[in-house]
């Protein structure tokens, strides 16, 4: 099942919104553009490595010999971001391809206009950054000693899911639904989402005990929807009492 549109209408224009789609994209069509292997040293020095980010390993030690041989050949040098925390935002903007970002941006445009029009724009930024990072910090307790680069927006956007399904589980969503058929069905918002949950949980109870090898992050997306769905709560403004006017 697949989202392409809701019927929830925005009070204003979803700024943030667009600015982070852009964002995203903009830093995926300058890697896309950068030879291969020197993509790699873009990717690895600007992603989130769980051993790196934990002091058991500096980056030097992580990375592939592949990436190490093209850094020599371009005479890139490879330096770790500093401080090494910031890894973890900018990261977010990061894609391992097309497909990724395509259904990351896809998402986020889908139910993220909708939760900055609740939040308001400044609010919105905040709380997107935050499931952010919870998302990654629950995926790096279930990979501690990975050496392997943590990149994409999924985590903050499952926030963004979150936070939709507290805000308008009743809305509904058009999705392209595969069933021996292809159909296109309008579905309430909290079953889709409910339903995208629960395959991520499923997902992840065949990874628990087993090091990460690279692939899907799911207990990020665990995390961040978890986040999201507290958040936004915390952070929805409160609403003005309405002015009786006399007449």
């Amino acid at each position: 099942m697949i989202p392409l549109r809701d019927d929830n209408p925005t009070r204003t224009l979803p700024v943030v919104t667009i600015v982070l789609i852009a964002a995203n994209l903009a830093v995926y069509l300058y890697q896309w553009a950068l030879p291969d292997l020197r993509g790699l040293i873009f990717q690895y020095t600007y992603a989130a490595i769980p051993v790196v980010l934990l002091g058991k390993a500096q980056l030097a030690q992580v990375l592939p010999s592949q990436v190490v041989a093209a850094a020599g050949h371009y005479g890139v040098p490879i330096t770790p971001l500093q401080p090494i925390w910031l890894t973890i935002f900018t990261a977010m903007f990061l894609h391992g391809g097309l497909m990724h970002i395509g259904g990351n941006m896809l998402y986020l445009w889908i139910f993220g206009n909708n939760v900055e029009d609740v939040l308001g724009h400044f609010r919105f930024l905040v709380f997107y950054l935050l499931c952010g990072l919870l998302a990654a910090a629950v995926q790096i307790g279930f990979s501690l000693g990975s050496p392997v680069p943590m990149i994409g927006a999924s985590g903050a956007i499952a926030g963004v899911l979150g936070a939709y399904y507290v805000k308008f589980p009743q809305t509904r969503v058009l999705c392209v639904v595969f069933f021996f058929f292809i159909t296109l069905v309008w579905v309430p918002a909290g079953l889709v989402l409910l339903l995208w949950f629960l395959l991520q949980v499923l997902d992840s109870l065949g990874m628990v005990g087993r090091q990460a090898a690279g692939g899907v992050a799911v207990f990020a997306h665990i995390g961040g929807f978890v986040a999201g769905w507290i958040l936004v709560r915390r952070l929805t403004p409160p609403r003005r009492p309405l002015r009786r006017i006399e007449w």
